[in-house]
């Protein structure tokens, strides 16, 4: 397969699911439309909260377990490559994966109580800009979740406890 970097999120058609559209973009850019790459993508849109590859792994072999986990692996590299899933440092835990574009957002995490909380992707962009603008620095602010305390922490502080305690 070619790679095809900065094809990002693709619309979704008339009459077409978002499992569609990003196998329509794989395709685009040479691609196979595989069992594996629909599933891989299914368990992206269909996921309540962050997954990780070996949570989508478990997803895949759930229905199709002929399925190997480097092709489950494989598969998240390829859409990665065509910037249509990424995904992100929270914390200390293994990467969490993302469909590019399906409920788009940042990352902060509680260094404290581990809770993580999702903003508005634009958040960072003018951090972003000012990196580009000062430095030249092209960044991807989304790669990593930014760590701090949350204000359920932050209030809790004084007395030394965690939040919920």
């Amino acid at each position: 397969m070619t790679s095809v970097r900065g094809r990002g999120p693709q619309p979704v058609l008339p009459g077409e699911t978002a499992v569609d559209a990003a196998v329509r973009a794989v395709r685009e850019a040479g691609g196979r439309a595989t069992v594996a790459l629909r599933c891989v993508v299914a368990a992206l849109v269909d996921a309540e909260g962050h997954l990780s590859a070996e949570e989508i792994v478990a997803v895949v072999a759930g229905e199709y377990p002929d399925i190997s986990e480097s092709t489950v692996y494989r598969t998240l590299e390829r859409l990665e490559e065509l910037d249509l899933a990424y995904h992100v440092h929270l914390g200390h835990g293994p990467s969490q994966w993302h469909l590019a574009g399906w409920r788009s957002h940042q990352h902060l995490i509680c260094r404290r109580c581990g809770g993580v909380i999702e903003v508005a992707p634009g958040l960072f962009e003018p951090l972003a800009q000012e990196l580009e603008t000062r430095y030249g620095f092209r960044s991807d602010v989304g790669h990593f979740a930014v760590s701090g305390t949350c204000a359920l922490c932050a209030a809790a502080g004084e007395s030394g406890a965690r939040a919920g305690e």
